[in-house]
């Protein structure tokens, strides 16, 4: 019962700090941002920083915030942007660089009241309760005005959590209270049924059990009204373990039942198709019009054709004419065929790459269920250490999947030349690092030991968001293919006149001579899998190779079999940079 308990309040506390976030992004903060922007409009990197902020694009935020603060003193503008790092970075569940940018910000800051909530907010999320109880008891009598953009509700209510984690229960009862009172007046329903779950579990805590269901109940009806699948998706799994409790098992299996239908995402299978049945529309359109338009030509050819073999008649010249247009209609009809074939051939890699992905994605979709039936059943009975297995397996499953998706979408819209495209200096060492926070919680599951040597004075001349698919597709299969206690390594070698060169190494699987050379033929055509128990279709790789041509830059591969791969990217320098 104890260990069932605790598990609610992991699942409760978490949903209510997200929307206290969401609710801090208010649109006094954002006017006062876009003030600051016109104010210092030749500080380009700033407006850059701010706009991508306002986007919710974290990883520019990042580049162009710290581009600001190498080139300014204004402290105005770098408190600023040491916000806005430290958002970006807490956004990316990175709490210690966050916690680290927010002590930067100075204490003179207009809105120095969301640095307290926000670290408030990151010491609940890492356990430090106390910490985070002296952080928000900082705010919680700032006035209610148009000054601050803060909701007393929000403050109250994570007051109530840190006592309730105290185990402080008379404490945490008033300020939850407090809270629940101020969001059903705001009629505030998203933090209502946090509210509501974190009161039901205060007293579920207790043993008080007539007290707590009717507010896990109120949570649970509220959550019917509400988008939000992580409100909903906790309500009714706080309702299953409740009745689970009770020995009211058919009710608990519906709850379960209604659990599984959120959480369900298969229809990603039908995006994927969907978009890939629009790119092969589109691409069979686009071939049709270029075949129409050569008929035309070819029908205006065979009209002039005539004309003129009417002329040499008159002229005593039928016979030169006669061959003119002979070769002229042989050309054309050259031309058309040559256009069938690229159709045709286009077709076939379009069903290929249909083939391919309609098998990956059912296999794990397949994986998924299978997994999926497993892990209900040893719910059922309480067999926690293979339901820690099968987790990370569905997360796996699902993490493959997902950068299956990832890259069709971006290999489609390279395909169908949609891609936003734009070249501009950038500092490589800080694109491998942002990069590389994503992939930390991989590596560290497997025990890599990674090594991140990227010489800091390298600066390319590429898109930024192209960079960042290839080097992410490239670390994704080098952690893919290494072994457990396996060794990756990012580096740069001597760069060259013109080229900066990128070497990412692992230690893994490696592949023969044939393989290699396969993989850096110029072709559309996917690759085949190396290894069927390894998720993977080769399209990360055409995507890799069709951007790096893309940027004018260059790729080789050097590997052994048993002993490792070793990626070399070479990408143009930026020769203006200072």
């Amino acid at each position: 019962m104890i260990k069932i308990k605790s598990l609610f309040l992991v699942l409760i506390c978490f949903p209510v700090l997200v929307f206290s976030q969401l609710k801090s992004n208010s649109n006094l903060f954002r006017f006062e941002i876009k003030n600051k922007a016109k104010e210092f409009n030749k500080e380009i990197n700033f407006n850059k920083a701010q706009y991508f902020f306002l986007e919710s694009n974290w990883d520019s935020t990042l580049v162009y915030s710290m581009k600001q603060l190498s080139s300014s003193d204004n402290k105005e503008l770098n408190d600023f942007c040491h916000y806005f790092r430290a958002t970006s970075f807490n956004k990316k569940k990175l709490f210690n660089e966050a916690k680290k940018e927010f002590d930067l910000i100075s204490s003179k800051f207009r809105f120095y009241y969301k640095v307290k909530l926000t670290l408030g907010e990151i010491a609940l999320k890492q356990n430090e309760f106390q910490k985070g109880l002296e952080y928000f008891e900082e705010i919680e009598n700032l006035p209610n005005s148009f000054e601050y953009d803060l909701k007393s509700s929000t403050v109250l209510h994570n007051i109530g959590l840190c006592y309730l984690h105290l185990k402080k229960n008379d404490e945490a009862e008033k300020y939850l209270f407090k809270a629940s009172t101020l969001q059903e007046m705001d009629k505030d329903t998203l933090l209502l049924i946090g509210s509501y779950i974190d009161i039901a579990n205060l007293y579920y805590e207790q043993y008080k059990d007539n007290q707590a269901i009717p507010y896990f109940k109120k949570a649970y009806e509220l959550s019917k009204k509400v988008k939000s699948f992580d409100l909903k998706i906790a309500a009714v799994l706080n309702m299953a373990v409740v009745e689970e409790n009770r020995k009211n098992f058919p009710l608990a299996l519906t709850y379960r039942k209604e659990y599984e239908i959120w959480k369900d995402s298969l229809n990603d299978q039908n995006k994927v198709w969907a978009i890939a049945d629009l790119e092969k529309k589109f691409a069979i359109k686009q071939k049709q019009k270029e075949v129409d338009v050569l008929a035309a030509e070819n029908k205006a050819k065979i009209a002039e054709r005539n004309g003129f073999l009417i002329s040499s008649v008159l002229l005593f010249v039928l016979l030169g004419t006669g061959v003119y247009f002979y070769r002229q209609k042989i050309r054309n009809n050259k031309i058309i065929l040559a256009q069938k074939n690229e159709l045709d051939e286009l077709n076939a890699t379009k069903d290929k790459l249909f083939s391919i992905v309609s098998h990956d994605l059912r296999s794990s979709v397949n994986a998924l269920k299978v997994s999926n039936s497993k892990l209900l059943d040893n719910l059922e009975s309480k067999n926690y250490t293979e339901l820690d297995v099968l987790l990370h397996k569905n997360s796996s499953i699902a993490s493959g999947a997902y950068n299956l998706l990832d890259n069709l979408l971006n290999w489609a819209l390279l395909q169908t030349k949609q891609a936003y495209f734009y070249q501009e200096s950038l500092h490589l060492a800080s694109i491998v690092q942002h990069v590389e926070y994503n992939y930390k919680p991989l590596m560290l599951n497997k025990n890599i030991n990674f090594k991140n040597n990227v010489a800091t004075a390298d600066h390319v001349f590429a898109d930024l968001d192209s960079l960042k698919i290839i080097i992410r597709n490239f670390l994704d299969n080098a952690i893919k293919f290494s072994k457990e206690n396996g060794t990756i390594s990012i580096y740069s070698r001597p760069s060259s006149e013109e080229f900066c060169y990128l070497v990412i190494e692992d230690t893994g699987l490696g592949m023969n001579e044939s393989t290699r050379k396969e993989l850096l033929k110029e072709t559309i055509l996917l690759s085949k899998k190396q290894n069927d128990d390894i998720i993977g279709t080769g399209l990360g790789m055409q995507l890799c190779k069709s951007l790096i041509r893309k940027n004018e830059g260059k790729l080789d591969i050097e590997s052994e079999e048993n002993v490792g791969t070793r990626i070399i990217i070479a990408l143009p320098k930026f020769k203006n940079h200072g």
